[in-house]
């Protein structure tokens, strides 16, 4: 009979516990962010100001100036005119349906989040490489970010920070950054062995055989990395809108909660043109030094 009442309160038992331990974590994550979320946040400043700064920039440059400066950019990445030119279509038909303004915040956010990913992932992916330790304690933290449902990342964020810029800069970054750091420890660790020592036997230090040899080779792959991070943070643009990010999510979360068909069309196919913009750029140019280091290797 002792032995069934404890087995029937069990599950009470452990509910509990359970309760007691989240009240716990919760009530010490807020103490947490009330003792050092000022500070913290004074730590992101330099950020908040240069992603205002840039989308001031953007927003207030005339139209032709910004499409003028992307084409040059996509231009030298992909020596191919006729994506040139799908740019130019592309953003004429986002400034004739009046989506400009969005567009240009949107962007100043995604090449912002892409930039501090690849400053961020490349030497972590290095590191991973170089280190089967370091591989080992990383791996699993990648796992746990890449199958963290993303509306979790905002959970903490907005407690720390509160709603804004830098909140969803961070959240994207989080959610965008694992596959540049994979995909930089792979195309590091498959570089050919035989090309290592023979750089090895001229006399090449480490940090030579790292920055002349295993980067350049890696570059293709690492680009296939730059180019998911881009297509991620893209795709937390939505989720980033609801803690006050402003962009082409904002409208197209408006569209959802009011049932607005057409916004909600017009804005998500504007995310679709970026998309397929920093896509076939970033292909492209992964493939153009890809045969530059086939024509060297050749040589």
């Amino acid at each position: 009979m002792a032995t069934e009442s404890w087995l029937t309160k069990f599950p009470e038992m452990e509910r509990a516990d359970l309760v007691a331990i989240r009240k716990g974590l919760d009530a010490t994550y807020r103490e947490f962010s009330r003792t050092y979320g000022d500070v913290i946040e004074s730590l992101f400043n330099p950020l908040l100001k240069f992603l205002v700064w840039f989308e001031k920039l953007l927003l207030t440059s005339p139209w032709w100036l910004v499409i003028a400066v992307v084409v040059a950019l996509v231009y030298m990445a992909s020596r191919s005119w006729k994506l040139s030119f799908g740019v130019i279509v592309s953003f004429m038909l986002i400034g004739y349906f009046g989506m400009w303004d969005n567009t240009m915040r949107t962007m100043s956010i995604i090449t912002v989040c892409t930039l501090l990913s690849i400053f961020m992932g490349i030497p972590v992916g290095i590191m991973m490489a170089r280190s089967d330790r370091a591989r080992s304690v990383v791996t699993p933290i990648l796992d746990i970010m890449q199958t963290m449902p993303a509306f979790v990342y905002l959970i903490p964020v907005v407690m720390l920070l509160g709603i804004g810029k830098v909140p969803g800069v961070i959240a994207v970054v989080i959610y965008a950054i694992p596959p540049v750091i994979r995909l930089t420890n792979l195309g590091i660790r498959l570089v050919d062995k035989e090309v290592l020592e023979a750089a090895t036997a001229y006399g090449a230090s480490p940090s030579q055989r790292l920055w002349g040899v295993q980067l350049p080779l890696a570059m293709p792959t690492i680009m296939a990395g730059i180019n998911q991070t881009i297509m991620m943070a893209l795709a937390m643009v939505v989720i980033a809108s609801m803690i006050g990010v402003k962009g082409l999510g904002q409208p197209v979360l408006k569209s959802i909660t009011n049932q607005y068909f057409t916004m909600g069309l017009f804005n998500g196919l504007a995310i679709v043109a970026l998309a397929i913009i920093f896509d076939r750029v970033s292909q492209a140019y992964a493939k153009r030094t890809q045969r530059h280091l086939g024509g060297m290797q050749d040589g």
